[in-house]
């Protein structure tokens, strides 16, 4: 009697759990993880796609990971390389190891950074299938959703870049009326070449820039994002001063949200195509 007591709660619990997950990917989720003073972003789409946007400076991105995802899920169908500094590359390293990657994008910029040649190592090793960015494109994530990819606007596979911020990826993620600006450590040089070609930047949320970094989130470039919420990912106490307080007055200014990983630990926002709210820790 004791088994069959013990299988019908374990039963039951699956059922609960499985019909949790049903109900959460009726959203688009967006889970801006708590890395310290790096970046990583997962993406969970309605049409049930895991997409993570760079990994943090560390292994704690995998912790992150196993608390955002079903145990059993180790599928990830997009890894997204924003640009190869050691505070979004170096996570990625065990990712690849303990994940199912269907696919890679990044730039190929040049960089000699032990912690980004290791991912090089690695997706070799693993015959990963990779692309690479080289101007703007549009990658369907389903009915209703895609990824807009707005920078960089050239190509730079094999090129060597002094400013390796503003070779990072900036995505705008779409969903119906929902949209989402993932801005990687881009600086001002990239928002000016962004405002210059008349992007479409609105977005309700923005992922802030380098950290908060006093060279990225113009007032120019904030005026036509308007977004409603601001994400900063950024560790505590770091020795960098991010965010600098002239990015929390600006967004102020603007009236608009801040979220900090910081203060906040990881960040949930969920999308219904129409509205977005932040979902409290579980």
């Amino acid at each position: 009697m004791k088994l069959i007591a013990s299988l019908s709660a374990a039963i039951f619990l699956l059922i609960g759990y499985v019909g949790y997950s049903q109900v959460e990917r009726q959203y688009l989720e967006v889970d801006f993880l708590d890395v310290g003073q790096g970046d990583a972003i997962l993406i969970k789409t309605p049409a049930e796609q895991n997409i993570l946007i760079d990994g943090g400076p560390d292994k704690q991105v995998l912790t992150r990971l196993g608390e955002n995802l079903s145990f059993y899920d180790k599928k990830l169908d997009l890894v997204i390389l924003t640009h190869p500094h050691s505070d979004h590359v170096a996570g990625l390293v065990e990712v690849l190891k303990r994940y199912q990657v269907k696919k890679i994008l990044m730039t190929g910029v040049v960089h000699t950074a032990p912690d980004y040649l290791a991912f090089l190592t690695e997706i070799e090793n693993q015959n990963l299938a990779v692309d690479y960015v080289a101007g703007q494109s549009d990658i369907a994530l389903g009915d209703d959703i895609k990824l807009q990819l707005l920078a960089p606007m050239q190509d730079l596979l094999g090129k060597e870049v002094d400013a390796l911020n503003d070779t990072s990826i900036v995505s705008r993620l779409v969903y119906k009326n929902n949209s989402f600006l993932l801005t990687g450590d881009a600086e001002s040089v990239t928002e000016q070449e962004l405002l210059n070609q008349q992007v479409d930047l609105k977005s309700q949320v923005l992922k802030v820039g380098h950290h908060g970094s006093s060279t990225a989130t113009s007032k120019d470039f904030l005026a036509q994002v308007q977004p409603q919420y601001a994400v900063i990912e950024v560790g505590k106490d770091n020795d960098f001063g991010h965010p600098h307080f002239k990015v929390l007055n600006l967004l102020q200014q603007f009236k608009v949200n801040i979220l900090r990983t910081d203060e906040l630990g990881t960040i949930k926002l969920l999308a219904d195509g129409e509205n977005i709210k932040v979902k409290a820790e579980d």
